[in-house]
């Protein structure tokens, strides 16, 4: 397949020399083309990466139907608490609910406690002597959101043990980040491919072991690990995606796989419908996730990344998966005149038997300074826009307090702001964009945080509609802009790192809920300077748009920030030192004629200066004379 002498292709020998010495080839400008760019194959793994999206967001969002509180709950009677003589006599349920339940005043019936009255009465007052105890027999719930029963009713959860909801959203959360951490180092070190199945399995496995749950501690385990594994499915399919587009198409092609998420958003709530029971919807979520280890047997529909491959130089690998791209795409490599055949020549020249594989740590990060400071920014960035979310939700949650509305806003909103993207990331670049999103969400945060009660209603829910608009904005584009500016060598690593910044944002609102809302006054003032505070950040960055992907760390190094305002030529050039807009063609004629006249000139005896002198610059004075006492009218008559 190979030629025995890969020089032939290099006639020029500083051509080959340049070969010979360059350790990296250009895959955007020189290997894509040449197997096809974005072609049919590419667009169809491009489709096979969509598909897990799918399936990780009917997971994620199942959370919030296992954990959500019945709007209606009471303890359940006990007539053992009331009087001997009463226990017996037929009471209407009403007249036992009166007798066992206190009443609240401006809240209700008391969800948490029952009345206790004295054994020795026999006769029934109008006001008999009391005291308050806790349930004693569980809750009578209300049906939940969609579900008859979920996480909360099926070991009453509520009350005094209130406090395992929060903590078992903490917990699920803290599996999306070690999931993204230690999967994205494996994304790095073990390829894209085989972190994919290694999440699914993980994620398929934890998933059926849910649905067998038999107390809180057991379900809070489990679902931290499962969330591990949906981390790096996300992960993985994010990155394989990215890394099989062109430049133009990169970030349409990832807000498509955003999509996909929205749509199993908007189903799931069907689902729940359909199924009940927490562990029946459990199971239908899983069943995404085991039809994902299809991919194991099929390596065509999820294969490795030819440019994870080439950036860690294992070249051998490469070749086969550019053969494989470029069949798949309709361009041959069976005849040496094509230049795919030239291509995988021209490989063997770059990267010589001497060239290793070579894998790269993310801890390699400290070494740099401008990756460094890209990803600080992006991970700042997306912290605020993940975190800040829970105070514009909390807002909608007091305007509307049903479930479904707060539920439906917020897929919604995050459905437009890939739309919103799609449309003005591409036109007016990624930093823009995200400086925009960061000035909206902190204008809207500081206005609600100031001006809450003094507006009306409609008003504060278009603020937190806008705000959680721009918020979800900027956590996404954070995300896609950061996958941009990585290395291909350590991406994986570096870009788990950020997206777990984001899991933080929202650990944050779930401790406040942990709380009971103790701090939210100040949860709202910390994200809101925060978010005032990326702009400043978000003008370091560079501008990624319609540029190629940094595969070494040399790459990403060197990308630099843009100026922020684009000048016009003429502000900046005097007249006299105007830039032409062409380059001066060479002139024979004027340059033999410029020979002669400094010929000329170095042969007259009347040189005021002898060439064993240093050449010095003469400066008028003030009477006509140069400083060296010269006269300037003979030195012109000289010349």
């Amino acid at each position: 397949m190979f030629p025995q002498s890969a020089f032939k292709r290099f006639p020029n020998e500083q051509l080959r020399r340049q070969h010979t010495t360059s350790p990296t080839m250009d895959f955007e400008s020189r290997i894509s083309p040449l197997i096809g760019g974005f072609g049919r194959y590419n667009r169809l793994l491009a489709v096979f990466t969509w598909i897990p999206n799918f399936g990780v967001a009917l997971n994620l969002l199942s959370e919030l139907f296992f954990t959500v509180i019945p709007v209606s709950y009471h303890c359940k009677q006990d007539t053992s608490l009331l009087p001997a003589a009463f226990q017996h006599r037929n009471l209407s349920a009403l007249q036992i609910l009166n007798l066992t339940i206190p009443w609240v005043p401006g809240s209700g019936r008391s969800r948490c406690e029952l009345y206790r009255y004295p054994a020795n009465y026999s006769q029934l007052p109008e006001k008999l002597p009391a005291e308050v105890v806790p349930c004693t027999r569980g809750w009578e719930y209300k049906h939940t959101a969609g579900l008859r029963n979920n996480f909360v009713t099926e070991w009453d959860v509520v009350c005094e043990s209130y406090w395992k909801v929060p903590l078992e959203h903490v917990c699920f959360t803290i599996g999306w980040i070690s999931g993204y951490i230690i999967l994205g180092y494996v994304c790095d070190r073990l390829g894209r491919r085989r972190a994919f199945l290694l999440s699914t399995a993980l994620a398929g496995f934890m998933g059926v072991s849910v649905c067998l749950a038999i107390s809180p501690i057991m379900f809070l385990l489990l679902r931290l690990s499962q969330g591990a594994g949906l981390a790096g499915i996300f992960l993985s399919s994010y990155i394989t995606r990215l890394e099989i587009c062109d430049p133009p198409r990169r970030l349409m092609i990832t807000m498509i796989g955003g999509f996909f998420g929205v749509c199993g958003e908007l189903l799931l709530p069907g689902l729940a419908v359909l199924c009940r029971d927490w562990p029946v919807l459990q199971a239908v979520v899983t069943i995404p996730l085991l039809l994902l280890l299809s991919y194991l047997g099929c390596a065509t529909v999820f294969p490795e990344s030819i440019r994870w491959l080439l950036a860690t130089r294992q070249i051998p690998q490469a070749k086969r998966a550019l053969q494989d791209f470029s069949s798949r795409n309709g361009v041959s490599l069976s005849d040496e005149v094509y230049p795919s055949e030239n291509l995988l020549s021209e490989i063997d020249v770059v990267y010589t038997e001497d060239f290793q594989p070579r894998f790269h740590n993310v801890c390699e990060l400290v070494k740099t300074r401008v990756i460094w400071k890209n990803c600080l920014i992006l991970g700042f960035t997306g912290f605020i826009g993940t975190g800040i979310q829970y105070c514009f939700t909390r807002n909608l949650l007091s305007y509307h307090p049903h479930f479904y509305f707060s539920y439906f806003l917020r897929v919604l909103s995050g459905g437009l702001a890939c739309v919103l993207l799609c449309v003005t990331a591409n036109h007016f670049g990624r930093r823009a964009v995200l400086l925009l999103s960061s000035i909206v969400t902190g204008m809207a945060s500081l206005l609600l945080l100031a001006l809450t009660q003094y507006l009306m209603d409609g008003l504060v829910l278009a603020l937190s509609i806008v705000g959680l608009l721009s918020s979800q904005a900027v956590a996404m584009l954070s995300v896609f802009f950061a996958s941009e500016v990585i290395p291909t060598v350590i991406r994986g690593a570096a870009l788990g790192l950020i997206l777990a910044a984001g899991c933080v944002g929202k650990a944050a609102s779930w401790l406040m809920e942990l709380q009971n809302n103790g701090g939210y006054f100040l949860h709202h003032v910390v994200f809101a300077s925060f978010a005032v505070l990326s702009v400043l950040c978000v003008m370091l960055l560079p501008e990624t748009k319609r540029k190629p992907l940094p595969d070494s760390l040399k790459d990403g190094e060197n990308q630099r920030r843009p100026p922020l305002f684009l000048s016009r030529a003429e502000h900046d050039n005097l007249p006299l030192l105007q830039c032409r807009s062409k380059p001066l063609e060479y002139n024979p004629d004027s340059y033999s004629r410029l020979v002669t006249a400094t010929k000329k000139m170095l042969s007259s005896d009347t040189l005021p200066f002898t060439m064993t002198r240093p050449l010095q610059a003469t400066l008028l004075n003030h009477n006509g004379a140069t400083e060296g006492g010269v006269d300037n009218e003979a030195l012109h008559e000289d010349s």
